[in-house]
C-alpha cells in the first residue's frame, strides 16, 4: 500500500477514535439522566401512594392556595341564587324519587296491561 493511502487511513482511524469517547460520554450522560428520571418517578409514585394510604401530607411542595375570584357583589349574589335554585331542584328531585319508591314497595311497576283472554278465542 502506498504511504499516502496509509497516512489517510491512519488519520481517519485517529479521527474515529477521538469521536468515540465523545459518543461514549454522551451515552453515559443519557443513561444517568434516564436513571435519575426513573428514580424520581418511583419516588413520586411512592409518595403519592403513601399520601393516599396514610392521609399524611407531603413534606416537599406545599399545596397551592385557591385563587380568589374577583366577583362584583351583584355577580356573587346572582351566582348564589342560581346555586340555591339548583340545590333546591336537586333536593326536590331526590324527595320525589324517594317518595315514589317508598310509598308502594310491593306494587307492580307501571307498564303495559297484561294480555286478556277473549271469549271468542281471537
Amino acid at each position: 500500500m502506498k504511504p499516502k493511502n496509509l497516512k489517510k487511513r491512519i488519520q481517519r482511524l485517529e479521527k474515529r477514535l477521538q469521536e468515540v469517547p465523545k459518543k461514549l460520554a454522551k451515552l453515559k450522560q443519557r443513561l444517568q439522566a434516564a436513571e435519575a428520571a426513573k428514580a424520581a418517578k418511583a419516588k413520586k409514585k411512592a409518595a403519592a401512594k403513601s399520601l393516599k394510604a396514610g392521609g399524611a401530607k407531603k413534606t416537599g411542595a406545599a399545596k397551592k392556595p385557591k385563587k380568589k375570584l374577583n366577583l362584583s357583589p351583584e355577580r356573587r349574589a346572582q351566582l348564589a341564587a342560581a346555586m340555591k335554585a339548583r340545590w333546591a331542584a336537586k333536593r326536590a328531585a331526590e324527595a320525589n324519587a324517594k317518595g315514589a319508591s317508598g310509598d308502594n314497595q310491593h306494587a307492580a311497576p307501571p307498564g303495559p296491561p297484561p294480555p286478556q283472554s277473549r271469549p271468542d278465542g281471537a
